[in-house]
């Protein structure tokens, strides 16, 4: 009983102290900026919006990328044609290079690499057989992997899309 409590209270004391330290920390970035001279303005920025196939992407209502600042969201990329239609049907891996081939486009466009994403969610209707390809992705983020999920899917737009790959980027400085 002792153990239990005392462990109660060790938790409800971490607790408070992490709250307290996000309290300080809060408050000291007040003060700081309180304290400055004078103001800066920052202009908001117009999103950028980045079609790769306009008549596909105009029939279908969406943007294949926008860039907001330093960010960059790219739509879902599916194993498609310039008209629009599917191809490598029945072949997930041919598919996911294929989606690669075509984020490498949106990236290039926005002067970026794989290097720069930090985000990248995969959809696939057949999760075990990308399972069995994934480790392409190594050579596609030769430097590190960025953050996502990897979610098996009832269907995509059309019946034979295997996957789709969306990206979130950030256009930093590189070191």
């Amino acid at each position: 009983m002792k153990t239990s409590k005392l462990l109660s209270l060790a938790i409800a004391l971490m607790a408070a102290i992490s709250f307290s330290n996000c309290n300080e920390k809060t408050k000291t970035e007040t003060t700081v900026e309180k304290s400055k001279p004078t103001e800066t303005a920052v202009a908001a920025e117009a999103p950028d919006y980045f079609l790769l196939r306009p008549e596909v992407e105009k029939a279908y209502g969406y943007s294949h990328a926008v860039k907001i600042g330093t960010d960059i969201k790219i739509s879902g990329a599916v194993s498609m044609d310039d008209e629009g239609n599917p191809t490598a049907v029945g072949d997930l891996e041919q598919q996911m290079k294929n989606c690669y081939a075509d984020l490498e486009k949106v990236l290039k466009h926005y002067g970026c690499t794989f290097d720069d994403v930090v985000v990248e969610n995969v959809f696939t209707t057949n999760m075990p057989k990308f399972l069995e390809v994934a480790g392409y992705r190594a050579e596609i983020y030769k430097n590190h992997f960025p953050t996502g999920s990897w979610l098996g899917v009832k269907e995509l737009a059309l019946p034979e899309f295997l996957i789709e790959i969306e990206l979130e980027v950030h256009k930093g400085i590189r070191h």
